[in-house]
């Protein structure tokens, strides 16, 4: 098989490079800071920004504002990991423009204390708590063995801020969320929390429905950050399939003058050789000849083909001393802005959340993460804007199916998984898209630009503004959220439900791989669902409504990302190429109504993308698996269509037909049948 076959990118994005929003202003603060600085004197704030976003600082800035002005005593930063601490070091804010500056009394970070998580830790919680000092930052865990022996009443009147808040759920079993919940019924301190990702690889809700509206949101995009930097241009995301050991195939996408991290499977997954050392010593092997170890730095020195010196860290040695010295020197703030301190990173469980190496051009990650959560923080990983630094890509290596049952079970899941990153990720990255129904009333709006020719009173219109990345489409039927709360979901909250929807098996599975698909069993009836579950307290109404700009977000990219390809000849595409996309789209069909939204498959830009991506026998492998597992229609599914189907009779006067040519119409009459044939076999016993 020829590598053109073999790697395909999924996505190339181009930024337009404005610079914004790495200035600062007059206090200091960078555009994601001042707009989260603007909502200091809300109880509780959820901030939602990408990496290198400069969250921690904005942090500082609120707490700050909370100790010296709002009359809260003490501030408790709340981190995932000891290494992520360092984000919250000392900073002379002054200097910059603000009126005060960040201290940490260096007994009070307790992530670099030496020892476990509870025990002396826990003990100097207390002894934080009954000082007159401002600042403690410790680990989530530290702060949960303190929640538990102190109870939540002993933090009331504080700032308790978390960072990387999507650790947190809303399970009864995950510790972090059930403290959160009985500090917010508690109400007696502020909450700042704060994620690049609010969403989990395992779908479970971060926080309960009626906690997070207790929360002011604060967001701030992928595609604000990406198109305000000074360097970065282009990004670009794709999976690569391989057969065998994945050793012997890296350095065909691993580029050794490239900056990269490269993630080395799990030991229990399917792509891990058993052997981690062995895995690192042969990919040391393929890059060159080995020259021995640096003594400052621990780094690996190898020399490759073309003479160069390339300096390698090993972060999968368990060794202690010898990982501490590279880690540290990793750490080295002497060297965070020298390009030559290290060229690759090989890692395994670590360098992802809160690791920050702005040098890093290429995140390569070998077998699926089970975490949708993690991608997104691996790929943070390589989207830090440095000067030189025009491009960055994300590579997903992973195992193509081989010929046993079991085998094949386990690699259709994982790529399915990779896909479904994929969908969210391109989603995650494209610009917020603000939707208004089309009707006789619709007009221009100001700072928005419709393109050639202007607004147009007799079509569904696109318009951008410049200057916000705002992006408004008409779509003709859409409904409306009536309720501040459904209002916020469709403005706020757009990507944690689509993540919800392409996690979903059935979902992924049948758009993929379901020749006899009808597209609104998916758009309708499964999304439908999904919003019933997430948001349970909207009225049918409301729900409907987020379904459509859900569902509207998810299929307007992804014809957006088709047309951009396909415009693109497959290179690099123009940072205008989205928009351009969504309105050749909206062009070309006759109207855009949300009854066409419906009408496409989610998952066809992917299925096109994997027919290419992977080897046509495989592909046909997977393909009967998945059909093998097809099941009849639920009771469930069955309930939602009938729904649906008595909504096209309020709309229509009649029934659905089940002799309809059309395939939609004549599927919610198979779900009355159902219903019925039920309600006949219940009556005779």
């Amino acid at each position: 098989m020829t590598d053109e076959k073999r790697t395909v990118p999924s996505i190339s994005v181009s930024y337009a490079q404005t610079g914004c929003s790495t200035k600062a202003n007059a206090l200091g603060m960078r555009p994601m800071q001042e707009r989260a600085y603007e909502r200091r004197g809300e109880q509780y704030l959820l901030i939602k920004s990408p990496p290198a976003s400069g969250k921690s600082r904005a942090l500082m800035f609120i707490a700050l504002d909370k100790l010296h002005n709002q009359g809260l005593k003490q501030a408790i930063i709340v981190v995932p990991e000891r290494s992520i601490g360092a984000s919250f070091h000392d900073e002379p804010l002054t200097t910059f423009g603000f009126w005060a500056n960040w201290h940490v009394e260096p007994k009070w970070n307790l992530c670099n204390a030496p020892g476990p998580d509870n025990g002396g830790k826990v003990k100097s919680v207390r002894a934080f708590l009954d000082s007159g000092d401002e600042v403690l930052v410790c680990t989530h865990a530290t702060f949960r063995f303190a929640v538990d022996q102190f109870g939540v009443e002993a933090f009331d009147g504080r700032l308790i801020a978390v960072d990387e808040f999507h650790h947190v759920s809303a399970n009864p079993d995950n510790r972090l969320g059930a403290h959160l919940g009985q500090f917010i019924a508690r109400d007696k301190v502020h909450i700042v929390a704060m994620t690049g990702s609010y969403f989990r690889g395992d779908a479970e809700a971060v926080l309960a429905p009626h906690d997070e509206s207790k929360f002011d949101t604060v967001t701030y995009t992928y595609y604000e950050q990406l198109n305000g930097y000074e360097h970065l241009k282009q990004l670009d995301m794709g999976y690569f399939f391989y057969s065998g050991s994945y050793v012997y195939d890296i350095l065909k996408v691993l580029d050794s003058a490239e900056k990269t991290i490269v993630h080395i499977p799990n030991v229990n997954s399917r792509e891990s050789t058993k052997d981690k050392i062995r895995e690192v010593e042969h990919i040391i092997e393929e890059l060159g000849s080995w020259q021995g170890i640096d003594p400052v730095t621990g780094f690996q020195l190898v020399k490759a083909t073309d003479g160069r010196v390339l300096r390698i860290a090993d972060l999968v040695d368990d060794e202690p001393a010898k990982r501490d010295q590279v880690s540290a020197a990793l750490r080295d703030p002497t060297q965070k802005n020298n390009r030559d301190h290290v060229d690759i990173i090989i890692a395994l469980g670590m360098a992802k959340e809160g690791f920050d190496w702005i040098w890093c051009e290429h995140a390569l990650t070998v077998g699926y993460r089970s975490s949708l959560t993690e991608i997104v923080q691996i790929i943070g990983r390589a989207t830090r804007d440095a000067p030189g630094k025009t491009r960055a890509r994300f590579t997903n290596l992973i195992a193509e199916p081989d010929a046993s049952e079991q085998a094949v079970t386990e690699a259709v899941n994982d790529t399915l998984k990779a896909i479904a990153a994929s969908l969210l990720m391109e989603q995650v990255l494209a610009p917020r898209f603000e939707f208004k129904p089309k009707n006789p009333n619709s007009g221009p709006v100001e700072g928005f630009n419709y393109g050639e020719g202007g607004y147009d009173p007799n079509k569904c219109n696109v318009g951008v503004n410049e200057e916000t990345g705002q992006y408004q489409i008409e779509i003709m039927g859409l409904t409306e959220p009536k309720t501040q709360e459904a209002a916020r979901i469709c403005r706020e909250d757009l990507n944690e439900v689509i993540a919800t929807f392409v996690q979903d098996k059935t979902a992924i599975e049948r758009g993929l791989f379901d020749s006899e698909l009808v597209p609104e069993e998916l758009t309708q009836v499964r999304m439908g669902k999904i919003i019933k579950e997430k948001y349970p307290d909207l009225d049918e109404d409301d729900q409907e409504a987020v379904r459509q700009h859900a569902i509207a977000a998810l299929n307007l990219t992804q014809q957006a990302k088709k047309a951009a390809l396909e415009g693109g000849n497959g290179g690099p595409v123009a940072n205008t190429a989205l928009i351009d996309g969504v309105r050749k789209f909206a062009m070309d069909v006759r109207e855009l109504d949300i009854d066409l939204i419906d009408r496409i498959n989610p998952f066809g830009e992917a299925y096109a993308i994997l027919a290419k991506a992977m080897d046509d026998e495989r592909f046909k492998q997977v393909a009967a698996a998945i059909s093998a597992k097809r099941t009849a229609l639920t009771l469930d599914e069955a309930r939602e269509l009938a729904k649906r189907a008595l909504k096209f009779k309020q709309e229509r006067g009649r029934l659905p037909s089940i002799t309809s040519p059309d395939a939609w119409e004549k599927r919610m009459a198979e779900g009355v049948a159902f219903l019925a044939r039920m309600k006949a076999e219940a009556a005779r016993g």
